[in-house]
C-alpha cells in the first residue's frame, strides 16, 4: 500500500473537526512547499518554529465527561439523604 492510500485510509477515520485541522495543515504545507524556491532554509525553520510554538499555547481541554456527572450524582444522592 502506498503512503498516500495509507493516509487517506486514516483520513477517512477522523472525525469532522480534526479533519478540519488536517486540512489547515495540508493548506499551509502546499503554501510552503511553493515558496520553499523563494526562501533560504533559515526562513522555512522559523516558519516551522513559529507553527510550533502555536501550536505549543493552544488550550488544551478534558474530555473526561463522568468528572462533573460524578460530582453532581453525589451531591443529589446527599441531598435527598442518602450517606455514600
Amino acid at each position: 500500500m502506498t503512503i498516500r492510500k495509507t493516509t487517506i485510509g486514516k483520513l477517512q477515520q477522523l472525525p469532522e473537526p480534526l479533519l478540519q485541522q488536517v486540512s489547515d495543515f495540508i493548506d499551509q504545507l502546499i503554501h510552503q512547499s511553493e515558496t520553499a524556491n523563494d526562501k533560504p532554509e533559515s526562513s522555512i525553520a522559523q516558519a516551522w518554529m513559529q507553527w510550533f510554538e502555536a501550536g505549543d499555547r493552544l488550550e488544551v481541554m478534558s474530555n473526561d465527561p463522568n468528572g462533573d456527572y460524578s460530582q453532581l450524582l453525589l451531591t443529589k444522592y446527599r441531598q435527598q439523604g442518602l450517606e455514600l
